[in-house]
């Protein structure tokens, strides 16, 4: 219920861009920025690393969005990128099993799981140049990175919570834990997209 009302007026922020997108980021880090908080208890010189590991990704969003003509798509290739290497590494993950990716961070990922992930990713780069235009190997290599970038936030994730002996981020989603559980691949995916962009030599489409 929480993901069937919070999706779909993230997406329309999205979609709509300008203050409404700008809105949902500082919402979001605002968001966020509570729930590390409340990780670091009284921890006060851990809050400073929370805005170095929080605020990145958040800009990173608004900077892709920006783009007059291709802000939309950026910002939804990286979110489909982030959430085909979900659904990817959970379907192939529960299929074959097989051996823990990194046991003592998170027992619940295998290697088969991150091979599903990053096998999706390619595919939505594939598919990205086929509905957009653009270079299938450039678009697909790029996905791939960001692909890479979206697992190791996710462990990141994962070894922060473990630090600080904590199960969820927080209770701001009810039955999904906390904000940062749900965009923590988003925050380390944004900026190497982010990254990506800056060191094209025309405008445009991230992926082309």
């Amino acid at each position: 219920m929480s993901a069937a009302v919070l999706a779909p007026a993230a997406l329309l922020c999205v979609w709509l861009g300008g203050y409404w997108f700008l809105g949902l980021i500082v919402v979001g880090l605002a968001a966020m920025g509570w729930e590390w908080r409340g990780m670091c208890g009284p921890r006060r010189g851990l809050r400073l690393l929370g805005v170095l590991y929080i605020l990145p990704g958040g800009l990173a969003l608004l900077w892709l969005r920006s783009d007059p003509v291709a802000g939309l798509g950026n910002v939804m290739f990286v979110l489909l990128v982030v959430w085909g290497s979900d659904i990817g590494a959970y379907l192939l993950g529960r299929l074959l099993g097989g051996p823990k990716l990194a046991p003592m961070i998170s027992p619940g990922k295998t290697w088969s799981g991150a091979v599903g992930g990053l096998i999706a990713v390619l595919l939505i780069g594939w598919a990205a140049t086929v509905l957009a235009g653009g270079a299938a190997p450039r678009a697909m290599l790029i996905a791939l990175v960001l692909g890479v970038a979206a697992q190791l936030g996710d462990l990141l994730e994962s070894a922060i919570k473990r630090g600080f002996g904590v199960k969820d981020s927080g209770w701001l989603i009810p039955g999904h834990g906390g904000v940062l559980d749900r965009v923590d691949a988003i925050l380390t995916a944004a900026p190497v997209a982010a990254l990506i962009g800056m060191t094209m030599t025309y405008g445009g489409a991230v992926w082309r």
